[in-house]
């Protein structure tokens, strides 16, 4: 949730980011007057409760006539503060879900517009001629690393085996991620990857992605679409000590999407799949550190693409692409040699003090006060990188020589065609 204060203060910037996503800025002046019903309403329920304190002293103090005209007003007082505390309840009810429809406010400097008005902030590496090269999914079938026809027969569309070498690949390019993120701080986390409502709600995933979140009714708990979600939860209505710097965590779990809406895209191969492994760098700072702690997790994804040798490009998402809860976020995109484009490999998203405000998660100031922390969250390495190591490190005979770093991770330079 956005900080009430601000939009007290500055209402138009909050009806500026608004329309920097594409949503209603009305829903600010819905807000506004939720605020200004609800704190009414506290006053109202508070003179009255103090009202029928001050009666109940002088009850006990009144005798015979004045005691039973005491005790009558008494009573219709009471009536009174019930039905404000009722009106106080109903106000507060109405201002929460005003406060969860609008999302974080868009950070200076994010590009405006929608999904292709991103900004590209630079380029890494050049993509390498290669002839007649062969997409991921022919070259995983051919390597024995990919299967989807059994994939499809065990779980249905979108669901794949990993096979042989294909699971040792991902084992090593996550083991290597997990490394990287220990020797710089992380720590490592394997979370649980069903969730209460309130965590998945915390963290922005309830809103307009509600469709891509698979749902168990029976138990009411949710799959985790990233391990974002457990690791914001995990500090879940706690004061935290962030005397020392930022908490960074590492989490490596299966994913789930449901995938909703994206009908008759990218149906080939592992590129959009309903299941898939991933380690998420997430990380928990003071607001003024969060600028820079984004600047450092995009560098940690940066250092792992490097070790993964691919052509890449970052890029500035532009606000009407942003998730709800995010103020600014930069994706890395690998070439995609059979595609002739770039695809998204990672994302980094500074949340500010959104989803920590949802899920009360503070640390002390300097004066002892509790304060909203800040979070923030990146991908550190994925199935899909799989797609970008395999068609841009193919070779004319049909094997797929491995970056050496992530080859000894592996167990071998070289995946042969079988």
């Amino acid at each position: 949730m956005i900080d009430l204060k601000i939009l007290r203060e500055d209402p138009d910037l909050v009806r500026a980011s608004q329309r920097n996503r594409g949503e209603d800025p009305g829903l600010v002046d819905t807000l506004l007057e939720a605020d200004a019903t609800r704190r009414a309403a506290i006053v109202e329920a508070d003179s009255l409760r103090s009202e029928q304190k001050g009666l109940g002293k002088l009850v006990g103090k009144a005798q015979g006539d004045e005691k039973q005209e005491l005790l009558g007003k008494g009573k219709q007082l009471a009536e009174q503060v019930k039905a404000a505390v009722a009106r106080q309840s109903s106000a507060d009810e109405a201002a929460q879900a005003a406060h969860r429809a609008i999302s974080n406010i868009v950070a200076d400097g994010a590009p405006a517009g929608g999904e292709d008005d991103y900004v590209v902030l630079e380029h890494v590496g050049e993509p390498r001629a290669i002839d007649d090269p062969k997409d991921h999914l022919e070259l995983g079938e051919s390597l024995g690393l990919i299967d989807m026809e059994r994939g499809a027969k065990v779980s249905g569309s979108r669901f794949y085996f990993l096979t042989g070498p294909g699971a040792l690949l991902q084992l090593g390019l996550l083991n290597m991620a997990a490394q990287k993120a220990v020797a710089n701080g992380f720590s490592l986390m394997i979370p649980p990857v069903l969730v209460r409502p309130e965590v998945m709600g915390g963290t922005g995933f309830l809103g307009s992605h509600a469709a891509e979140v698979y749902h168990l009714e029976e138990d009411d708990l949710y799959l985790v679409g990233t391990s974002e979600v457990p690791l914001a939860g995990y500090h879940m209505d706690e004061i935290i000590d962030l005397s020392d710097g930022p908490k960074r965590y590492a989490g490596w779990s299966s994913c789930f999407r449901r995938e909703a809406g994206s009908y008759g895209k990218d149906t080939r191969g592992i590129i959009r799949v309903h299941q898939f492994d991933k380690i998420e760098g997430f990380v928990y700072c003071r607001p003024e550190d969060a600028e820079a702690e984004h600047q450092r997790l995009l560098g940690w994804e940066k250092e792992m693409l490097g070790a993964i040798d691919v052509p890449y490009r970052v890029i500035d998402v532009a606000g009407g692409d942003l998730g709800s809860s995010a103020a600014r976020k930069f994706d890395c995109e690998a070439w995609v040699p059979t595609q002739n484009t770039y695809r998204e490999l990672t994302s980094t998203s500074n949340c500010t003090t959104f989803q920590a405000r949802r899920l009360s998660i503070r640390y002390r100031d300097e004066n002892g006060k509790p304060q909203t922390a800040a979070t923030l969250n990146g991908t550190l390495a994925t199935t899909r990188w799989i797609v970008a190591i395999l068609e841009n490190h193919q070779q004319p005979d049909g094997s797929v020589r491995l970056p050496a770093e992530l080859a000894r991770f592996v167990g071998t330079e070289v995946l042969e065609p079988r």
